[in-house]
C-alpha cells in the first residue's frame, strides 16, 4: 500500500516569521500525523529558517525549484546540493507556474529531475493540462507528453524514489476542483502510463499526487480515490488549520 504524502507549496507568500511559525505549528501537530508523510515547500530564502522549524519532526522541508548544473556561473540559481545543504528532501519540479509564466519545457524538468534523483533528493514532478486542452479532449495527450518528455532517461529505481504530481492548471488557485472522478481518472491514466513505462510492480510503488484548490471539504473525497496518494497543496497550506485538516483527511 503507498503511503500518502501530503506536500504544502508556499509560492511566493509569506515572510520569515510568518514561514517560521506556520512550519513550527505543522511540526507541532505532527505526532498526530499517523502513516502520512508531509513536507513544506516554502521560498528558497526561508528553506533554512523552516528547516531549523521542522528539526526533530518528521516533516520535510522541499525546494520550490532548483537548477540542474552543480556549481558554476549561473546567477540567481540555486543547486541540488546547497539544497540538501539547508535540509532539502525533496523539491518540485515542472509545476505550471514554471512551464506557463516561465516557459520551461519538458527538457528543462528532465535536467532538474536527473539532477535532483543523481543528488538524493525527491523529486516532485508536476504534469497537467490547461482549461482549452481539456476542453479539447486532449488531456491524455498533454499529460502523456509531458511525462514522458520530464521523465525521459528515469531508470526503473529511480522513477520509485519520484513523486508525480497531477495539477489540472485549470483548478490552480480558482477554486474550481477536478471532481473526484475526474482527477481519478487522469490519475488511472498515469498509472497505466508508469506501468507501460516500467512495470507493474514499479507503477505500483509510485505515488501520485493531486493538486488543485484541495481544501478540508474536499480532500477526503479525492484522497479516497485508488489512484491518489496524496495532495500538492497551495493555497490551503498557508493556513495551519487547512493544512492540517487536509493531513487529517489523509
Amino acid at each position: 500500500m503507498r503511503r500518502p504524502f501530503i506536500a504544502g507549496n508556499w509560492k511566493m507568500n509569506l515572510r520569515r516569521q510568518s514561514a517560521v511559525d506556520l512550519a513550527a505549528a505543522v511540526a507541532a501537530a505532527s505526532g498526530e500525523f499517523g502513516e502520512v508523510d508531509v513536507a513544506v515547500c516554502p521560498p528558497s530564502t526561508y528553506l533554512a529558517s523552516v528547516a531549523d522549524a521542522v528539526s526533530g519532526s518528521p516533516v520535510a522541508v522541499g525546494a520550490q525549484n532548483m537548477y540542474h548544473e552543480t556549481d558554476g556561473a549561473f546567477t540567481g540559481e540555486l543547486s541540488a546540493a546547497m539544497l540538501l545543504d539547508v535540509g532539502c528532501r525533496c523539491v518540485v519540479l515542472g509545476h505550471s507556474e514554471r512551464r506557463h509564466v516561465l516557459g520551461e519545457s519538458n527538457q528543462e524538468v528532465n535536467a532538474k529531475v536527473l539532477a535532483a534523483l543523481t543528488a538524493g533528493l525527491t523529486p516532485i514532478v508536476c504534469v497537467g493540462e490547461t482549461l482549452a486542452q481539456r476542453e479539447a479532449e486532449q488531456t491524455t495527450d498533454v499529460v502523456a507528453e509531458q511525462f514522458y518528455g520530464s521523465l525521459a532517461g528515469v531508470n526503473a529505481d529511480q522513477a520509485v524514489a519520484t513523486v508525480i504530481a497531477y495539477e489540472p492548471v485549470w483548478a490552480i488557485g480558482t477554486g474550481k476542483v477536478a471532481s473526484p472522478d475526474q482527477a481519478e481518472a487522469v490519475h488511472s491514466d498515469l498509472r497505466k502510463i508508469l506501468q507501460n513505462q516500467y512495470n507493474a510492480e514499479v507503477a505500483d510503488q509510485i505515488r501520485i499526487q493531486y493538486g488543485g484548490s484541495v481544501k478540508p471539504a474536499n480532500a477526503r473525497d479525492l484522497l479516497s480515490q485508488p489512484n491518489i496518494d496524496g495532495a500538492l497543496v497551495g493555497g490551503a497550506s498557508l493556513e495551519p488549520d487547512s493544512f492540517l485538516g487536509i493531513i487529517q483527511a489523509a
